[in-house]
């Protein structure tokens, strides 16, 4: 039994640091081609995800130095990982993947045919301890800053121990996986990837309940584990009838793209198009993409079902590396297609089709798993006995115990602090925070977030917030700064739709929150909306980031008129990328005041006539922690 737990211990820290390490890497190299809006060499450093092909050199067993080797090196890589610079960890992240991949193959490969269930436990214990550490980090994966480093050395460390003991509790022995197993695997892992190793992430998929989508996930996965211990026989029951598990996964995938296709936005088709309006989803909006969390124990199911020892005799050893190394060229391709959706404007003439289909990545890699499940035979033995020792007893505690403060931390780092009463005056503030990287592509959460606290705003709006996708690791920097400010949010237009995010901060409750999408050709144009009421004054914000043609600023600078008509007290300001030469800007102008001495920049404070500015101030690039200025002033009224 001692040895079950070890190996189920060790996987799962590999299978987590293959998370960890794969968002790094993407993330880096995202950041580093973010300031030219193209792919170069960097782009390059996606060949650390095909190391398996190493091994395919090795035709029969593995060298026995391979396995330790690479337990060291995935050790001190991503245990020095938090504390690089943006190239540094784009390096260390990247042979961290290598070495990763490569013991995920050999544990696979050394299991004894003991390999289905425990690694399918492995996969879930993975996924719930990705999901605690981002809770931790209130949205950021916390583990991977700078603050929470030593908790990656710990991690590290434990690798190492649980690899030297179970070396020293059994002898390894090969067994033989396949081709599909190595493929249908990764798929897996590339789905858990991108979406629930990173609750986060889902949530901004449908504006969901963070509290509910972050406990869902950690319940469930908590669950499998539990039943693989407790309950074997139920999993196995499913492994056993292939046509089942077939379905299962189908009703899987019609769940998760009815939660993607109940979201999507029919943009407008042309400059003199109405805007688009998108008001908080109901609940029953919602019920697909719970009904698709719910179904999560059927993604560890079909681990265990790709796990198994395969039908057919003498399959070469290499077959499996072969299986992992396909599956990793699947991965990157997909990872293509979801940053793809989001700069459909930029990479011709492949982009564009990937335009509003963030869909369609995920389409694939579930479909092609369920199709897979349908076409293996499940070879599963005799049903498994539930585990009858007493260190069993202590899981369902320690199990527990991980829901519990996943859950609470949830919920705690969501609190917001009462507004101050008797205000006469609203400090308002727009900040392009580039994904809270700097203009030199380093990461600069830190220090925009110190911005905020010694400026100390009412309101603040974020644009390029939209950093809750795998393309920036699924950090969700709003989350974060509005966790550590204890601010109300309003996230605006959500990650599936391709915007670069406008998100609104603000002390006081937000009310009637929505976004406005207009004409765009290049990037979509998605105004956020809320209200605030500050002693019985109503006050509309927006928040603004177009782009595009002069066609498109022109139409967004339309649909902004138009759903600012007739209110009172309008605070709209944002990164305008307009100067006051250009026809938008003027067209807004001639309704609108602006912050005196504006001339030159492209973010912009304007007001209604019902408000005056006073003490408007630019912090400019580099000192604003971010390539735009950081613009900020004090509003009132009378």
């Amino acid at each position: 039994m001692q040895a079950k737990y070890l190996r189920i211990a060790l996987l799962s820290l590999v299978v987590l640091f293959f998370f960890q390490m794969a968002g790094t890497l993407v993330e880096s190299i995202y950041i580093l081609d973010l300031l030219n809006t193209s792919l170069d060499e960097k782009a390059l450093g996606v060949l650390f995800f095909f190391s398996p092909a190493v091994l395919l050199f090795w035709r029969g067993r593995l060298p026995r130095w391979l396995a330790p080797l690479s337990v060291l090196v995935l050790s001190v890589a991503r245990g020095i990982t938090p504390y690089l610079a943006t190239g540094g960890r784009l390096l260390s992240s990247g042979i961290a993947i290598a070495m990763a991949l490569w013991l995920l193959i050999i544990l696979l490969r050394q299991t004894a045919g003991k390999l289905a269930m425990e690694g399918s436990a492995a996969l879930a214990l993975a996924t719930a301890l990705s999901v605690l550490w981002r809770t931790v980090g209130r949205g950021l994966e916390y583990s991977l800053t700078t603050a929470g480093g030593w908790a990656g050395w710990l991690l590290a460390a434990l690798l190492v121990v649980c690899y030297w003991l179970l070396r020293k509790a059994e002898e390894p022995a090969e067994i033989s996986l396949d081709l599909g197993s190595g493929f249908g695997l990764m798929l897996l892992l590339t789905l858990l990837l991108f979406s629930f190793s990173a609750p986060s992430a889902m949530a901004r998929w449908v504006d969901g309940d963070y509290v509910l989508i972050v406990s869902l996930v950690s319940l469930l996965s908590l669950a499998y584990i539990a039943a693989v211990f407790l309950r074997p026989a139920w999993i196995h029951a499913l492994v056993v009838k292939r046509t089942s598990l077939g379905m299962a996964n189908g009703l899987f995938v019609l769940a998760l793209q009815a939660a993607f296709l109940l979201h999507r936005v029919n943009f407008p088709p042309a400059p003199d198009a109405p805007a688009v309006v998108v008001s908080p989803p109901s609940f029953a909006q919602q019920v697909p993409l719970l009904i698709a969390i719910l179904l999560l124990p059927i993604v560890f199911t079909t681990a265990a079902f790709f796990l198994q020892t395969p039908a057919q005799k003498n399959v070469r050893p290499s077959s499996f590396s072969a299986g992992i190394l396909l599956g990793a060229l699947a991965m990157v391709l997909l990872i293509f297609m979801i940053i793809f959706t989001n700069v459909w404007g930029y990479v011709e003439p492949v982009s564009p089709f990937f335009r509003n289909k963030f869909w369609l990545p995920f389409l694939l890699m579930t479909g092609a798993a369920m199709l897979l499940v349908f076409f293996r035979k499940s070879t599963a033995g005799e049903k498994p006995a539930a585990a009858k020792t007493a260190i069993s007893a202590v899981l369902p505690a320690t199990l527990a115990a991980c829901f519990l403060l996943t859950t609470g931390l949830a919920w705690w780092t969501t609190r917001t602090n009462p507004a101050p009463p008797g205000r006469t005056s609203l400090t308002v503030m727009t900040y392009n925070i580039q994904q809270a990287n700097d203009g030199e592509a380093e990461r600069s959460y830190l220090r925009q977030l110190a911005h905020i606290r010694q400026i100390d705003p009412d309101i603040v709006a974020l644009q390029e917030s939209d950093s809750t996708r795998i393309s920036l690791n699924n950090n969700d920097y709003v989350r974060y700064y509005a966790s550590q400010l204890g601010y109300y949010s309003y996230f605006g237009p959500a990650t599936t739709t391709g915007t670069y995010g406008t998100a609104i901060l603000s002390r006081f409750p937000l009310e009637n929150v929505r976004t406005i999408f207009s004409y765009s050709d290049q990037d979509e144009v998605g105004t956020a909306v809320a209200e605030i009421v500050v002693e019985g004054k109503r006050f509309t914000i927006f928040n603004v980031h177009p782009d595009g043609s002069d066609m498109a600023m022109m139409a967004f600078a339309d649909a902004l008129l138009e759903h600012a008509r007739g209110l009172e007290r309008v605070i709209a300001l944002g990164d305008y990328n307009l100067r006051h030469t250009e026809e938008a800007y003027q067209r807004i102008a001639v309704v609108y005041h602006n912050v005196p001495g504006s001339e030159g920049h492209i973010d912009h404070i304007f007001l209604s006539h019902d408000l005056q500015m006073i003490n408007p101030v630019y912090i400019p690039a580099p000192a604003s922690a971010t390539d735009h200025p950081l613009l900020y002033a004090t509003v009132r009224w009378d």
